[in-house]
């Protein structure tokens, strides 16, 4: 009877065995989704604060010294994942004079590309720095074509086209032009793509000097920063920076050092988020996410920082916008 009894129960409430067999499946799926929902929005989240804390602090705050911000966040990065390491809370690679020599050539065009951001965003507008960022792509794929020899089709070379026309059409409609902060953004367009193109190859040799065999984000991250450090110091004196930093009244402000460690906490966010991201997802839907991103943080600028525009102006950031969604969906569907 007992049986009969289980069956006659699970009919009263309406289910049955096999619905009962659903219910968790079905709840894994939810939190799935919402698992998801939550990184994506964590990393959109994070990468547009991120750009908008450094223009303010570089802008509004009037900082003159950029090679010293990003020594201050890279040393905060630093500080975090080694307590996390310590912590158990995360696994890194032990930092091996070996890995070290591997690994120096592409941390210098790491810092050339974290310099020559600082740079340009102080001279340059947000909406026009994500348009004129999409003339990265276009270096990494004509570098990937002769150094992996690696052929694209036709849908991204139009894509990349778009971009370009949009970066130039920009740049001759854009009311608040700057030419040295638009050389330092097309310096660090190159630079971006260099780090891209030899980090794949520097990578694969470094695997082979690790203890474990393996290099996964959180050892990249300390090594890029940490490396950092000794390089920036350098460059501060290159730059002569230190006598600005003897003088200016802002690092006697307690909210100034407010906004330069939040700074310095998004900036590690954005690869612990783009990490979980990519995790919950995949790289296809990551890539599209980030082209959209730029969408909202190009209007957010625009709206924060009150900056001048025209018609064409806004017709030529929102054409470059789209080129680089245009770009995200072409890639995906050259991968399948």
């Amino acid at each position: 009877m007992k049986p009969f009894e289980k069956n006659e129960a699970d009919l009263e409430d309406g289910k049955l065995d096999k619905d009962r067999v659903k219910t968790p499946r079905s709840n894994k799926v939810v939190k799935l989704q919402n698992q998801a929902l939550l990184s994506g929005l964590a990393y959109c989240i994070s990468s547009c604060s991120m750009i908008l804390v450094n223009k303010f602090v570089l802008s509004s705050y009037d900082f003159n010294a950029g090679i010293s911000l990003m020594l201050y966040q890279n040393f905060i990065s630093v500080i975090i994942v080694s307590t996390l390491s310590l912590l158990r809370v995360i696994s890194t690679e032990p930092l091996t004079w070996r890995l070290v020599k591997v690994w120096l050539p592409v941390n210098v065009i790491f810092v050339g590309m974290l310099i020559t951001s600082m740079f340009s965003l102080k001279y340059i507008n947000v909406a026009m720095v994500t348009v004129l960022k999409n003339v990265t792509n276009v270096i990494t794929a004509v570098g990937e074509m002769y150094l992996f020899q690696k052929h694209h089709d036709s849908r991204v070379w139009a894509a990349l086209f778009l971009m370009i026309i949009s970066a130039i059409s920009g740049g001759v409609t854009d009311l608040s032009f700057h030419a040295i902060g638009y050389a330092w953004q097309l310096a660090n367009c190159f630079l971006t793509a260099s780090y891209s193109l030899t980090l794949r190859r520097v990578m694969d040799t470094a695997k082979h000097v690790t203890k474990s065999g393996k290099l996964n984000e959180f050892s990249m991250v300390l090594l890029n920063n940490s490396l950092s450090l000794p390089l920036g110091i350098l460059l501060i004196f290159v730059f002569n920076e230190v006598d600005y930093l003897f003088t200016t009244p802002l690092l006697r402000l307690p909210s100034f050092w407010l906004v330069i460690t939040l700074s310095g906490i998004l900036g590690l966010a954005i690869s612990f988020t783009s990490m979980w991201f990519l995790h919950q997802t995949g790289a296809t839907t990551y890539s599209l996410v980030g082209s959209l991103n730029k969408i909202p943080l190009s209007v957010a600028g625009i709206v924060l920082f009150k900056v001048p525009t025209s018609l064409e102006n806004s017709a030529s950031i929102f054409f470059g916008l789209l080129a680089g969604v245009f770009f995200a969906r072409a890639k995906m569907r050259e991968r399948s």
